[in-house]
């Protein structure tokens, strides 16, 4: 057995280096002295914060199902939404795979985190598997709860109504507001090393010598579980307290990120060309792309939200593609070789990416709302439907990519210095 313990050290996530875990102070949190990454926080009472906030949330969460959401009146003719309606609008316009996004990202993945978080933190009595079976599946998931941007795209959807009638809240829009805060907050009180060492001890890993913090987990022959941060030898394949499977590298990182990367570049072109959004005002029918309605909201002076659409829509998903074939390019060896800059660049790409899809749930917000018949109404078309695929697809490709793959250049000069010092 290895001579040191292994409860107060860690393999960094993003960067592999061999982390000794100093004592943390109540609200404090640990970072990873190389790439800077959160590693560890320490909450006051941790079984009872996310508790409290996730209880919140899902009463504030069926409060915002309840009662009407948004309203509007054109010409003293008024039309309102609840939230439960807006996929029921969306089936009815044989747009299922819209509405599913909907119901998945807006509803049902935030509602099954904060259950989860409330079924941890109580320790409520599970079968071992099933309890780590959850908990790999909320940390999964946690990305991909999008509250937060649904709420940013209803906001645009008021200004971009303005111009046509009178907008309103319903009783239903400040509770969701709160649920996006409460939901929020649950996730950052929320420990991921914290949770696992309640549910089961770390495993001791098999070493034939000492750990050396300051080192990669490779070049030590170990790898950190990328669930439960527990450090194993490398040729352990399957996690002894988590059971999640995994090697010291994501296997066939850079080719199922670029794969990914190839279909989701084929997809933006007709998501762009293609129409998003159809009008029909009067008897007139007016098809709407990404840029022309940019243009149209320029063109009427909301020159902000005309911004936060270009940026959402057309910069962040063009730059952030380029960002992950750039990060492929250098993980491959072929690069400048700094890794410093490459990380920056992958977590700015971890952190907007999702906020692309604000202008898919501006979409679903009006093609809801604005039902009027001949005088006016709104629908969602196939351009919507491929840019909702843009997203998810470059989400999926930052996940595959591995970011220690741009460190490890960095690991094995440090290591032959260590050698070459007689270290």
């Amino acid at each position: 057995m290895c001579s040191q313990p292994h409860d107060n050290h860690m393999l960094c996530p993003q960067c592999d280096l061999l982390v000794a875990l100093p004592d943390v102070a109540v609200g404090k949190k640990a970072v990873c002295p190389r790439c800077k990454t959160t590693l560890y926080s320490r909450w006051a009472e941790p079984f009872m914060q996310p508790t409290g906030y996730a209880i919140s949330a899902l009463f504030m969460l069926l409060l915002a199902n309840l009662f009407p959401f948004v309203n509007m009146r054109v010409a003293g003719i008024g039309s309102e939404i609840t939230l439960i309606q807006i996929p029921g609008v969306l089936v009815s316009d044989d747009y299922a795979s819209m509405a599913t996004l909907f119901m998945i990202f807006v509803q049902l993945v935030p509602t099954f985190c904060m259950i989860t978080i409330i079924l941890l933190c109580q320790k409520v009595r599970l079968p071992f598997r099933i309890k780590t079976g959850i908990a790999r599946v909320l940390f999964t998931l946690k990305s991909w709860c999008m509250v937060e941007i649904f709420l940013a795209g209803v906001l645009v959807s008021f200004v971009k109504l303005m111009a046509y009638g009178d907008i309103g809240i319903g009783n239903s829009f400040i509770p969701y507001c709160l649920f996006c805060v409460l939901q929020v907050r649950a996730f950052q009180c929320f420990d991921r090393r914290w949770l696992w060492q309640q549910i089961a001890p770390m495993p001791k890993p098999l070493a034939r010598q000492p750990l050396r913090v300051g080192e990669s987990g490779l070049t030590q022959g170990l790898r950190s579980c990328t669930c439960c941060t527990a450090i194993l030898p490398m040729d352990t394949y399957v996690c002894p307290r988590c059971h999640t499977k995994g090697h010291a590298r994501r296997k066939n990182s850079l080719q199922w990120t670029m794969a990914l990367l190839v279909t989701s570049i084929m997809l933006y072109i007709p998501a762009n060309l293609l129409p998003i959004m159809i009008t029909q005002a009067l008897g007139n029918q007016i098809t709407s792309t990404i840029m022309s309605g940019v243009a149209l909201l320029w063109g009427e002076g909301s020159y902000p939200v005309a911004m936060v659409i270009f940026i959402a829509s057309i910069m962040v998903p063009t730059l952030k593609m380029i960002a992950i074939g750039w990060l492929c390019w250098d993980a491959t060896g072929k690069g400048n070789g700094d890794s410093e800059k490459m990380h920056i660049i992958y977590e700015l790409v971890e952190f907007v990416g999702r906020w692309s899809m604000i202008d898919v749930f501006v979409i679903a917000v009006l093609s809801s709302l604005v039902r009027m018949g001949q005088l006016m109404s709104i629908y969602p078309d196939i351009g919507a439907l491929l840019f909702a695929g843009v997203v998810i697809l470059t989400m999926i490709a930052a996940v595959t990519f591995d970011p220690r793959l741009t460190w490890d250049r960095v690991n094995v000069s440090t290591q032959k210095e260590r050698h070459g010092d007689g270290k």
